[in-house]
């Protein structure tokens, strides 16, 4: 008998940390995504979701508030041996629907996978459509200005 799955899809602690920076930086060092610092985790830890499968960290995601109707989705990572198995997609629609609760009005994301996202309804846009995350983040990344993600941004339904 086949012994039952535990999939839970949470608000981050603490304790993730470590967890969450090992996924990220996993992919970092691929050149999938930027890579995150325990300091970076630490200071975002309240934007961030985690996955648990059986008790273990399997991937996560965060929403970071940009401005009064502007969001963006970060930091998405599924470790390699659980993709394709429909927990990025659960993860993703966990945070959108955390930003409709918020009253968010347009999330977006800056990736190299965009037709993942492009699953969802996100859309191609020029980075200039972005001018708070290009000043507020963009301008202390080392790719900066020469970034090479690619921009979308989905309307949220009201």
């Amino acid at each position: 008998m086949k012994e039952k799955e535990e999939i839970i899809i949470r608000k981050g602690k603490l304790k993730d940390v470590n967890s969450i920076r090992k996924i990220v930086n996993s992919f970092a060092s691929q050149g999938k995504m930027l890579p995150l610092s325990l300091n970076q985790i630490y200071e975002r830890i309240r934007d961030f979701y985690v996955i648990e499968k059986n008790g273990k960290i399997i991937g996560c995601g965060s929403l970071k508030i940009i401005w009064k109707d502007l969001a963006e989705i970060r930091s998405v990572a599924i470790k390699e041996s659980f993709q394709k198995k429909g927990y990025g997609r659960k993860l993703i629609e966990k945070l959108l629907k955390e930003a409709k609760k918020l009253g968010v009005e347009k999330v977006f994301v800056l990736t190299y996978n965009s037709e993942f996202f492009e699953k969802f309804g996100f859309h191609r846009v020029p980075k200039t459509r972005l001018p708070h995350k290009i000043w507020v983040d963009c301008i202390n990344c080392p790719k900066f200005p020469r970034c090479d993600e690619i921009a979308l941004m989905k309307i949220i339904k009201k």
